[in-house]
């Protein structure tokens, strides 16, 4: 481990010993009981939700201009984990699993860099707090896409050392998708580690400033989301056959992207984005009554749709969250507060009247999480 953190930044891993000694420390704890058990042991006797979809910064990097950037930067640069906290205990969260959705835009050697020393800071500081707060919170660790190297590397250390609870990517990297043949050797080890890989949308390069006085999570980030989804899913049936026609409820004889990686549990974050919206154009016959009512084939579009994960984040409504239901099943949704950008007792308050049974709404709200946890245990 001394030399894989000298050739990612030895001066820095090098000046902060004693960090690397605490979590050393971590990693020794829970080893012995397996990557997520420790959590998932905390929280299985509780009652309180499960928070898929919780953000967090380290206070140390948030200096640069790409924090003035975003939308609402001010919450960035006052983020402390105090405020987690509060508000946790507030509407009822007994754990949270960190994810920070900050991104550099770019792919240039010098934003590497960047993001390499942004990953391993941030996922340090994560780690930190979820030793500090037993129980409370998980990590779902940066990766420095697209620098390919970089991210495996840091892959070994935030599984091995840091034992993260799975990561947390971006929906795009550049005007390149997660589902990117060139993100294979990334996805190959990830599907190695049975990891789970949660997903944040991004205005890609392509998308920014479409509309006047339009903010990218007005309609970017949930067609980012869409984009991603259908870079996984995408078995090359629509570019020789009308989308009206495809069955998506069929396997397809070439391989999609998802079908390659069986073993990777995929969260989506805002209940799949543009997806909804997208399910004809996705699924094709395979959006019928009929087809919907039955079992898909093994790695179809709707198989793959079905195993995936979405959140309800800036989502807990009625209209989204039973079409959501409908398509992929309430056992597949997750709660997510979206904190600190929005109010998470709206989004508790908004999943109650979203039309769940009160056993749905106990699933959705802790038990398809801990199950989801639990699984890679």
């Amino acid at each position: 481990m001394t030399d894989q953190c000298r050739d990612i930044d030895h001066r820095r891993i090098c000046s902060r010993r004693e960090v690397i000694r605490r979590l050393v420390g971590i990693a020794s704890f829970t080893a012995s009981f397996g990557r997520l058990s420790a959590l998932v042991g905390q929280t299985r006797s509780g009652t309180g939700r499960l928070d898929l979809h919780h953000h967090f910064f380290a206070p140390t990097l948030l200096s640069g201009s790409s924090i003035a950037k975003r939308p609402n930067p001010r919450v960035i640069l006052e983020y402390r984990p105090a405020q987690s906290l509060e508000t946790m205990d507030q509407v009822g969260i007994s754990t949270a699993i960190l994810s920070c959705p900050l991104s550099f835009g770019s792919s240039s050697s010098d934003v590497q860099m960047n993001a390499r020393a942004f990953a391993r800071e941030t996922n340090e500081y994560g780690a930190r707090q979820v030793s500090d707060h037993k129980g409370r919170f998980g990590l779902f660790a940066v990766l420095p896409l697209p620098d390919i190297d970089a991210t495996l590397r840091e892959v070994e250390y935030a599984f091995d050392t840091l034992r993260a609870d799975g990561v947390g990517l971006l929906t795009s990297y550049g005007n390149r998708w997660l589902g990117d043949k060139d993100f294979e050797p990334v996805f190959d080890e990830l599907n190695r580690r049975k990891a789970i890989v949660y997903s944040h949308p991004v205005d890609a390069p392509c998308c920014v400033n479409l509309l006047a006085e339009t903010g990218p999570q007005t309609v970017e980030w949930n067609t980012d989301t869409s984009r991603a989804i259908w870079s996984f899913i995408n078995d090359g049936m629509s570019a020789a056959t009308s989308g009206s026609l495809v069955a998506g409820n069929v396997a397809s004889s070439a391989p999609s992207r998802a079908t390659r990686y069986p073993d990777i549990r995929f969260v989506w974050s805002h209940a799949g984005g543009s997806l909804l919206g997208l399910v004809s154009r996705f699924l094709g016959r395979g959006a019928a009554a009929d087809s919907l009512a039955s079992t898909p084939q093994p790695n179809s579009r709707l198989h793959h749709l079905r195993r995936f994960y979405y959140d309800t984040a800036a989502s807990a409504n009625p209209v989204q969250m039973q079409a959501l239901k409908s398509l992929v099943g309430s056992s597949q949704i997750v709660f997510g507060s979206d904190f600190p950008f929005a109010s998470a007792m709206v989004a508790v308050q908004g999943l109650q009247t979203s039309g769940f049974s009160a056993e749905e709404l106990r699933a959705v709200e802790r038990q398809n999480a801990l199950k989801l946890l639990s699984r890679t245990a």
